[in-house]
């Protein structure tokens, strides 16, 4: 294993350009798991659990409350639970001392926004299904997307039988309608002028490395998670001067036949496997 350690290492020393995609494995690895019924869930979110029936924090995304006061008091504690008074994860600290020194781009389909908390410059980062952290117009009335932190955390702050304060919760500064978290959990979604501005950056670290020394460094990507896996495995057969690092654990870890001669995979605890890394760079 130590040697497979100097091999990722070498490759990242060497890199032109990395680009880090990171999804539900990575959060998992932080003690964060948005798919699961754990401990965890049930002690911040069971009185949402009990009142409205939901088993996990996903869920709890998709799920339709009966009114405004509710739908708040949920998604500023999910905030609350994602980032309010805390810094970035041991995790996220290792794998920013990693590539840090290095030109990197991150993207992730992640909604906890952990990437900026650990020091990821945002222009280098593309957030495919939105953050937590941000909020938009419900009715897309217009493409902007306002930073919700005062707002979200004066909610979690202010809450009383799973509701919210009527006068704390948000109107469109535009139309005067309501209100939601930036995240890709219904046909609402703004793919507007901010995520296209980050796709596009995201396309062109793409282009610019063509032809170069390029890592793509997956992090806890699921087989079922084409948004960042299929793109990833294509640029890898592609590239001649690509390879494709893969940690994540058991089943979920997959290499093709057509990339194997080009790929590093580490089956195992990703705040671990970083851990070590860190230690031997």
């Amino acid at each position: 294993m130590e040697e497979k350690y100097s091999n990722v290492l070498a490759k990242i020393k060497e890199a032109d350009g990395i680009i880090i995609g990171a999804s539900n494995g990575l959060s998992i690895s932080e003690g964060i798991h948005i798919f699961a019924e754990n401990a965890d869930f049930l002690e911040n979110f069971g009185d949402f659990r009990e009142k409205h029936g939901f088993h996990s924090i996903i869920q709890g995304c998709f799920h339709r409350f009966p009114t405004e006061e509710e739908k708040w008091a949920f998604f500023s504690r999910m905030y609350d639970y994602f980032l309010y008074d805390k810094e970035a994860s041991p995790v996220m600290k290792n794998l920013y001392e990693l590539v840090k020194d290095k030109n990197f781009f991150v993207v992730t389909s992640n909604i906890d926004d952990h990437f900026r908390q650990a020091g990821f410059p945002e222009e280098r980062l593309f957030e495919i299904e939105g953050s937590s952290r941000n909020l938009q117009c419900t009715n897309g009335c217009h493409d902007k997307i306002y930073p919700g932190d005062e707002l979200l955390s004066a909610m979690a702050r202010n809450q009383q039988d799973g509701r919210v304060p009527l006068d704390l919760i948000p109107r469109c500064p535009e139309c005067g309608g309501p209100m939601q978290v930036h995240l890709e959990f219904d046909r609402n979604f703004l793919k507007g002028e901010a995520w296209q501005a980050s796709y596009r950056a995201y396309r062109d670290f793409i282009e610019i490395a063509h032809g170069k020394k390029l890592v793509l460094l997956e992090l806890g990507v699921g087989a079922r998670n084409q948004l960042i896996k299929a793109p990833f495995m294509n640029l890898t057969h592609l590239e001649e001067n690509a390879t494709y690092i893969t940690l994540n654990k058991g089943r979920e870890l997959f290499i093709p036949n057509e990339i194997a001669a080009k790929s590093i995979g580490i089956d195992g605890n990703i705040a671990e496997v970083l851990e070590q890394l860190v230690q031997m760079k």
